[in-house]
C-alpha cells in the first residue's frame, strides 16, 4: 500500500505544479484558466515531437517549455486586449474556447493517439525506509514544491511580486502609478504556461499520454486549486499531494479502485458546497 501511496504522489506532484498555475493566474488577473492543463499538453506534445525527430531531450525540453509559455501568452495577449473589462464568468468562458480550440488543433497536428514518452530517469530508484522511490517521482513532487514556494516568496519580496499583488488587488490605482499592466498580466500567464508544460511531462511517462487525458488533467489540478480557495498557493500544492495520495491507495482496494478517477469531482463539489454554505443556510432562515 506505501509503495501505490508513493506511486500516486507522482500524480499528485503534477496535480499540485497546475493547481498552482491555476491558482497564481486567477490571483493575479482574475481568470479560472479552464485550459491550464491543455496549454502544458501542447508543450509536452512539442517536446516529444522534437526529441522524435532527433534533438537531445534537455533542449526539447526546454523548447517544449517555451511552446507552453507562447500559447498561454498569446491567450493572455487576447484577454488583456479584448476581455480586460469583461466580468470573471466571460473571462472563463473564453478559456473553455481556448481549451477546446486547443484540443482541436492539437488533434490535427499531433492525431489522437498515446505517443511515446521518453522518461529520462527510467529505472533510477532509491530506497527509503523499505519504499522503493522512483527518481521521477521525486523530481515531480520536489519541482512542484520548488515551484509553490518559488512563487509565494516571489509575491512576497520581489518588486515584480509586490507589482502583481497591487495589480490584482487594486488595478485601477496600480495603472495609474505607472504599473504596465498588460506586460505584467502576460508574463504571468507566460511563466503558468510553460511551468504547466514541465508538469505534463513530469506525469506523462507514468499514463496513457494521449493529447485528451493529458488536457483533461485539468479536472484534479481546479480541485486542487480549490482546496486552496483559489488564494492559497500552499494549500493548493498540498492539495494536489493529497488527492494523488488518495488515488494511489485506493488503486489496492478493488471495490474502489474503478471509482478512484471520481475523486477530484468529489473534492470540487464538496468545496464548492462548503464555500456556498452560508448563503444557502441564509436564504432558507
Amino acid at each position: 500500500m506505501i509503495q501505490s501511496a508513493v506511486a500516486g504522489l507522482v500524480s499528485g506532484g503534477a496535480y499540485a505544479a497546475l493547481g498552482v498555475c491555476i491558482v497564481l493566474v486567477y490571483r493575479m488577473v482574475g481568470v479560472l484558466n479552464f485550459a491550464q492543463a491543455a496549454i502544458g499538453a501542447f508543450g509536452a506534445y512539442a517536446t516529444f515531437v522534437l526529441y522524435e525527430n532527433g534533438v537531445a531531450y534537455a533542449p526539447a525540453v526546454l523548447l517544449g517549455a517555451a511552446t507552453g509559455g507562447a500559447v498561454a501568452a498569446l491567450l493572455g495577449y487576447v484577454m488583456s486586449t479584448w476581455f480586460s473589462e469583461s466580468g470573471p464568468e466571460v473571462r472563463s468562458t473564453v478559456t473553455i474556447a481556448a481549451l477546446i480550440t486547443l484540443f482541436a488543433v492539437a488533434f490535427r497536428a499531433f492525431g489522437d493517439s498515446p505517443r511515446s514518452v521518453p522518461d529520462p530517469f527510467s529505472g533510477a530508484a532509491f530506497e527509503v525506509g523499505g519504499v522503493a522511490i522512483g527518481a521521477t517521482g521525486a523530481v515531480a513532487i520536489a519541482g512542484a514544491g520548488a515551484i509553490a514556494l518559488a512563487v509565494g516568496l516571489g509575491l512576497r519580496h520581489t518588486v515584480t511580486g509586490v507589482r502583481l499583488r497591487a495589480l490584482s488587488e487594486r488595478p485601477t490605482t496600480a495603472e495609474l502609478v505607472g504599473i504596465r499592466a498588460r506586460r505584467l498580466s502576460i508574463g504571468v500567464w507566460a511563466f503558468a504556461g510553460a511551468v504547466s508544460a514541465l508538469a505534463v511531462l513530469a506525469i506523462a511517462p507514468s499514463r496513457t499520454s494521449d493529447f485528451l487525458g493529458l488536457g483533461m488533467l485539468v479536472v484534479p489540478a481546479l480541485a486542487a486549486a480549490l482546496i486552496g480557495l483559489l488564494r492559497s498557493l500552499e494549500l493548493a500544492f498540498l492539495g494536489g499531494l493529497a488527492i494523488g495520495l488518495i488515488e494511489g491507495v485506493a488503486a489496492n482496494f478493488p471495490s474502489v479502485s474503478p471509482y478512484r478517477q471520481a475523486l477530484p469531482f468529489f473534492v470540487i463539489v464538496t468545496v464548492l458546497l462548503w464555500t456556498e454554505r452560508s448563503e444557502v443556510w441564509d436564504a432558507r432562515r
